[in-house]
């Protein structure tokens, strides 16, 4: 019902945009989070946004260089990624719910769906 797409190899310092479809019955008022996992660690949250539109909030690590937005019409959430570092590196994953609440929004267990995730690979 999710799916991610737009990942790539990069240079420190370019930019990718990254794009989570829904399909099927997924509701167009999801809270959607991006998560990611860099080999050997641990899933990581990036930034995620609220059902409503009205709260965006992103990890430390990313704040200032990636954004979240929502095309209600589309059924997507992007996130777009400046000024890349290969600490970025990582499959990226999608993940929605109807019933997060916004104090569990990086918490991986709180998203009952997920999307497959796509790599991001930023070279130094």
């Amino acid at each position: 019902q999710l799916q991610a797409s737009g990942g790539g190899f990069v240079q420190t310092g370019n930019s990718l945009r990254l794009s989570c479809v829904a399909s099927g019955r997924t509701s167009s008022g999801w809270t959607v989070a991006w998560f990611r996992q860099a080999p050997g660690k641990e899933r990581e949250f990036v930034g995620a946004i609220f059902r409503s539109g009205g709260s965006i909030s992103y990890a430390d690590s990313v704040k200032g260089r990636f954004t979240i937005s929502r095309d209600r019409a589309k059924k997507t959430v992007d996130l777009q990624m400046n000024s890349l570092k290969p600490e970025d590196t990582a499959i990226y994953y999608c993940a929605g719910s109807e019933s997060v609440i916004w104090s569990a929004r990086a918490t991986p267990n709180a998203y009952g769906v997920w999307g497959q995730g796509t790599l991001v690979t930023v070279s130094s």
